[in-house]
């Protein structure tokens, strides 16, 4: 219960002075922890360049990255790495067969004229020595590694059959300093971290960024006129909206309907914090919960029929499901004593959570096409903010290590971690964006 009573501790006693505003922002350092030796192994031969200049992103290595961090490939180390072809008649596929490689990626890059590059790829079937795809991409050189997440995409479609979510974005709060001095910001980033921007920037908490359906604008709470209240920021106009602002009690939690029509909220100017949908055009509100029960971290399924929400209702933090039209709540979680902070899967199959017992707060994921089954997919001790990627492939959290805040984005049956840490300061409360216009 102390994570989602600690964040309502928060939003009531802090007391904000925000400055926006877009700007370039701290990167984080990215690690990759853990593996997974039963992955699909697979080659990516760094990409021949035609003459020019350095580029200074190699489209190899993002590639690379992207497979390993995904737990469903095991790409084959740069260092050994004996052949380089550039296409597919340079290829020897016994070469691949003998250091067990089952798919294998080429790839070179050419002058485009215009300051554009042209990015050529293909992928074999080892085994079958089959071409399985040949594409190219048309970019400037500052988009390369943009371009690289997009072959990681159409590669892990191409064979798991579903569709690739690494050429995506997270939103994430990062605090900077110490005490009265620290400076809390909104960042957008690459789905692995690299080229973060600033959002919002505050002498203060913000909270629960989350992103709308076609990831053009994001909802977030924050504290300048001295009570939390709900904005949505356009990220590309640098514009917002308040669309909660009430003076009495908390405004918080916001999560979009899939139509991104509506927000649902948790809103305590009743008395106490009870769920809301608020119209984003019209701001009506209208109320869903009525108890005396603390009602928050409300979520919508991707169908937007139901709403999934947590509730001390049965005495401790429980996850509980509703009609998005308001009614009869129905509990969903029973095993462990905490259980709050849903995310849900793409097809609603899957609800990711953060389950506590006694002092310990993991990750678990429960299967509801499995009866409920639950697993687990972070150590803890204390893991919060988990948030599926589109593809349910992945999700990201937000952890403790020593004294500081630090994010993991893990792959789904928890085997393989990428550990992102702020060099100076805290990250937390991440959240995945949805798919990118191809």
């Amino acid at each position: 219960m102390r994570r989602t009573l600690s964040r309502l501790v928060l939003l009531l006693a802090a007391l904000a002075a925000l400055v926006a505003g877009p700007a370039a922002a701290q990167s984080l350092n990215v690690e990759i922890v853990g593996g997974l030796k039963t992955a699909i192994p697979i080659a990516v031969v760094p990409f021949a360049q035609a003459g020019g200049a350095p580029l200074p992103t190699d489209v190899a290595d993002v590639i690379r990255a992207d497979f390993n961090r995904s737990g469903k490939f095991r790409s084959l180390d740069k260092n050994d790495i004996v052949e380089t072809p550039s296409q597919g008649s340079d290829v020897k596929f016994a070469t691949w067969r003998l250091l067990k490689q089952d798919y294998l990626t080429i790839g070179r890059i050419s002058d485009a004229g215009g300051g554009m590059l042209k990015v050529e790829y293909e992928l074999w079937d080892v085994n079958r020595q089959q071409s399985l795809l040949a594409q190219s991409f048309t970019a400037p050189a500052g988009d390369l590694r943009g371009v690289a997440h997009q072959i990681a995409d159409q590669i892990y479609e191409k064979i798991t059959g579903v569709r690739g979510a690494f050429w995506t974005r997270i939103a994430y709060i990062t605090a900077v300093g110490v005490g009265n001095n620290t400076t809390y910001s909104l960042i957008v980033a690459d789905s692995d971290g690299y080229n973060p921007q600033v959002v919002a920037r505050s002498r203060e908490s913000l909270l629960g960024p989350a992103w709308s359906p076609d990831g053009s604008k994001i909802a977030y709470v924050s504290f300048e006129s001295g009570n939390s209240q709900v904005y949505v920021q356009n990220i590309s106009t640098g514009s917002r909206s308040l669309i909660a602002s009430h003076p009495r009690g908390i405004n918080s939690a916001p999560a979009w309907s899939p139509d991104g029509s509506k927000l649902a909220v948790s809103l305590s100017y009743v008395g106490n914090p009870e769920i809301f949908v608020i119209d984003v055009a019209s701001r009506t509100e209208t109320r869903l919960t009525n108890n005396f029960a603390i009602d928050t971290e409300p979520t919508f399924t991707p169908d937007g029929q139901s709403i999934i929400f947590t509730s001390d209702r049965s005495g401790k933090p429980q996850l509980y499901q509703m009609s998005a039209s308001g009614g009869a709540a129905q509990r969903l979680t029973f095993q462990g004593g905490f259980n709050a902070s849903a995310s849900v899967s793409y097809d609603g199959k899957q609800i990711a959570m953060v389950q506590g017992n006694g002092n310990v707060y993991r990750i678990a994921i429960m299967d509801r096409s499995l009866g409920g089954q639950v697993r687990f997919v972070s150590p803890g001790n204390v893991d919060d903010s988990p948030s599926f990627a589109p593809n349910a492939s992945m999700l990201l959290y937000a952890a403790s290590q020593g004294t500081r805040g630090v994010l993991y984005a893990v792959s789904a049956d928890g085997l393989v971690r990428q550990r992102l840490v702020l060099s100076d300061g805290d990250v937390r409360e991440p959240s995945w964006g949805p798919y990118r216009q191809r």
